[in-house]
């Protein structure tokens, strides 16, 4: 025993070097996370039990009103149009994304990394100007109504920019490589001889994407599912450039209310009820189980 004594002294204070050096290369990032991230919230949250001043501000008087005033149907109406834009923006994106990452797994790694590097490339534009690039195209006198006209498809150009649909257009853009990274890295780590042993078993395609595929790559589709539908949920540049005022959307709102508006005790009201709508999906997807 006297023997093994200075073993496990030594074994001791290995680890609490290592503890200790774990702790000194996590403190950046809590100190990064507590400053700009919690402390933030934290005065969103108190900001939005507080009361506007006369001319803009706080005061810092406790109240209820910002959050009863929001029981309005004007407001859940702005609230539901975000839902309905973003809830379709995230179906039409997986509809694409899905048999897009599908044939980007498929390929030979040359073409797999050309494929990728596709998808990633917009990302070297600032949104921004991506956006903006909607309008050259879906204007009256843009590409969209140029080409439809030079085939003597329609006689005047068609309304197509300042509305939902232009809204999703962008949405969907802007948004969908989000939905293919995750689905490319789930479909990469899939078993394709999976499919022929469903094949062999007397399953048609459908039959085998439905039940060997899909519940393989749920977790994949779902975390795509979420980068697209919160992000979405909450923009204001495409819906404020290319909806206009005809399609306000709840991060329209918001930024109205802290910067137009100046109450910011209402506008913070608005971020506390978009974050817990945002936390549902979250939750929806850390209750999914991992598959083997």
């Amino acid at each position: 025993m006297t023997v093994l004594q200075p073993e496990k002294s030594r074994f001791s204070t290995v680890e609490t070097r290592k503890q200790t050096t774990l702790l000194i290369l996590l403190l950046p990032a809590t100190i990064w996370l507590l400053v700009f991230f919690v402390l933030p919230l934290i005065f969103v949250l108190v900001c939005s039990f507080l009361q506007r001043g006369t001319y803009g501000g706080i005061n810092w008087i406790f109240t209820l009103d910002n959050y009863q005033r929001l029981i309005s149907p004007l407001y859940w109406g702005v609230f539901w149009r975000s839902l309905q834009l973003a809830t379709l923006t995230t179906v039409i994106c997986l509809i694409i994304a899905y048999p897009l990452a599908f044939f980007i797994v498929t390929r030979p790694p040359r073409w797999r990394n050309i494929l990728l590097g596709l998808v990633i490339i917009p990302f070297w534009t600032n949104f921004l100007v991506r956006t903006y690039a909607w309008i050259v195209i879906l204007g009256n006198e843009g590409v969209v109504n140029s080409i439809l006209q030079s085939l003597q498809l329609i006689d005047e150009p068609l309304n197509l920019l300042f509305t939902p649909l232009a809204v999703i257009l962008g949405l969907i853009y802007g948004y969908l490589p989000f939905m293919i990274l995750p689905l490319y890295a789930t479909l990469e780590r899939f078993n394709f001889t999976l499919i022929e042993a469903a094949q062999d078993l007397g399953a048609n395609n459908f039959r085998s994407f439905w039940r060997v595929v899909f519940p393989l790559t749920k977790r994949g589709i779902i975390a795509g599912s979420i980068l697209v539908f919160i992000p979405a949920v909450g923009a204001f540049i495409t819906p404020d450039i290319l909806g206009g005022a005809k399609t306000l959307m709840v991060g329209n709102l918001i930024q109205n209310q802290f910067l137009q508006a100046r109450n910011w005790p209402f506008g913070s009201a608005l971020s506390m009820i978009l974050m817990a709508i945002i936390l549902i999906p979250v939750l929806i997807y850390l209750q999914t189980p991992t598959e083997d």
